[in-house]
């Protein structure tokens, strides 16, 4: 069946009544391979039978195929959303009917419909979206990173080698135009150039099992907020070379889509937040070529949209090329210290820097609150008793610190660290690991009144700090000796705290 013999499905599908009583309208949205038809409170999804480089629909058994496996891939993370695949069939009278009796003519894919306000780029756009979101939405992506099936025959060097060259032969396309030959041959020359240098680490990631069956499309517009939690959706079903990937190459989708649209904070939430769970530092050396290969594939389907009409593109294909080029020459990694009684803001003013710091997008906070959580083998918002405070877990978590951050250091990202530092020991130790690894170090140390610190910690809220006003009275009584790290009131409000230290830091 061809685009033009499905004409007939797509009137059927068009037409309110063929849904049943009470809908009264048919919304339909079209892309390249598919077509989707809002009616009432379900949505149904239509294969296109085309036959592109990268997917072929062109047979019915091949959209039922398709359709079944988009089913699969999307319940791993929807299963709420994705109700069932369904037939279009023809009648013993010759008409068509939306799960009828007689033989399929074609197959849809059944969903419930949920709000288009709730998808996370009206969300974005909208400035509706918040750090809890982040929070969550990291969690459902690790999660699904964590069980997604190995797939090592895929991946590695010669998967990205092979998107390198389709990115090139895409970008040819539309030189002399949109694009000139000059700035995407160096943007290819220098993605070869890293792709050789990573090899290594690419093929032991293979290997060792980071190349999965991921989402494969992972940006704001195939996530929505659903029952209250970030909902991964449209998952890639019919390209095993676009879905099975390595998990952070999945990842990268998601982290250029929200610094691209000017939301650099919440990609280094979502990034911190994946990190504290799966501890995949060694891949973060892969981490620039990575969202630099997204950022080019978003400027060439740009740049394919403006050539099908499409109106004021042309600034997004070029700034996607643009940032495609910038991830590839990333600033050299830093180590920031930033210490203080509890309550004093550390987190606060790490969680406001760390965007502004070394490659993007931006530095990995290691906490000692969420470290010793890990060790203690629960998620970072579980309470600890008594024994997770010992002397000997304090020792292991602060150890810990300084292990992890030479581990990304070494991988070229930065590092704020955030701890108390009470003593000189554990400021000094911190400072080695900037020497040992020949980065600069910057040490900040927030004070505030007792009574302001006191009040922060009595309304914490779904924090990893388990820090109460009596644990704040005991340090209020350390001896902390002589701190040469640069001093910050942080007593003020958090602007003003955020300006001073980014001043001192010169970001």
């Amino acid at each position: 069946m061809s685009p033009d013999q499905q004409s007939d499905v797509f009137a059927l599908l068009s037409t309110p009544a063929a849904y049943g009583p009470g809908v009264r309208r048919v919304r339909r949205i079209d892309t390249h391979i598919s077509a989707v038809f809002i009616a009432g409170n379900r949505v149904y999804k239509l294969k296109r039978a085309v036959r592109l480089p990268f997917v072929d629909f062109s047979t019915l058994a091949a959209r039922h195929r398709a359709c079944q496996a988009e089913l699969a891939v999307n319940r791993r993370t929807a299963p709420a959303l994705y109700l069932g695949v369904t037939p279009v069939t023809r009648e013993d009278d010759g008409t068509l009917a939306l799960g009828g009796e007689g033989q399929p003519v074609d197959w849809l894919v059944v969903m419930r419909r949920f709000e288009d306000l709730n998808l996370f780029d009206r969300m974005a756009a909208a400035g509706r979206l918040t750090r809890e979101h982040a929070r969550a939405l990291a969690d459902a992506v690790a999660a699904l990173h964590e069980t997604a099936e190995l797939r090592p025959q895929w991946g590695g060097e010669a998967g990205l080698g092979q998107t390198i060259e389709g990115n090139a032969v895409c970008f040819a396309q539309y030189i002399p135009g949109l694009f000139d030959a000059v700035s995407t041959g160096r943007l290819t020359e220098k993605s070869l150039e890293w792709l050789i240098r990573l090899t290594p680490l690419l093929e032991a990631r293979r290997a060792s099992g980071k190349v999965r069956l991921c989402h494969g499309d992972l940006h704001l517009g195939n996530i929505c907020l659903f029952e209250g939690r970030p909902t991964l959706f449209d998952a890639i079903e019919f390209n095993d070379e676009f879905a099975c990937i390595d998990v952070l190459y999945d990842l990268a989708f998601l982290l250029m889509d929200l610094q691209a649209r000017g939301l650099a904070d919440m990609a280094n939430w979502v990034f911190n937040r994946y990190l504290e769970r799966t501890t995949d530092f060694e891949g973060l050396a892969a981490l620039p070529l990575f969202l630099s290969l997204r950022a080019a594939i978003r400027a060439h389907v740009s740049a394919a949209m403006v050539a099908a009409g499409g109106q004021g593109l042309e600034r997004d294909a070029l700034a996607y090329l643009e940032r495609a080029c910038g991830y590839l020459s990333p600033p050299p990694p830093r180590l920031l210290a930033v210490g203080g009684l509890s309550g004093s803001g550390k987190s606060r003013l790490g969680r406001g820097l760390a965007p502004l710091m070394g490659a993007a997008p931006g530095a990995v906070i290691l906490r000692t609150d969420v470290l010793r959580k890990r060790l203690m083998g629960v998620g970072p918002e579980v309470r600890l008793p008594a024994e997770g405070y010992s002397t000997e877990m304090t020792e292991r978590t602060y150890q810990t610190l300084y292990d992890e951050a030479e581990r990304v250091l070494a991988a070229g990202q930065s590092v704020v660290a955030d701890a108390v530092f009470a003593n000189a020991t554990q400021r000094a130790a911190i400072e080695e690991v900037g020497r040992r690894m020949a980065v600069p170090f910057d040490g900040l140390w927030l004070e505030a009144s007792p009574e302001v610190m006191r009040g922060r910690i009595r309304t914490r809220r779904g924090n990893a700090s388990d820090a109460t006003v009596a644990v704040l009275e005991r340090q209020l009584t350390y001896d902390l000796g002589a701190i040469g790290w640069h001093r910050v009131d942080s007593s003020g409000p958090r602007e003003e705290t955020f300006n001073d230290a980014r001043a001192a830091l010169q970001l």
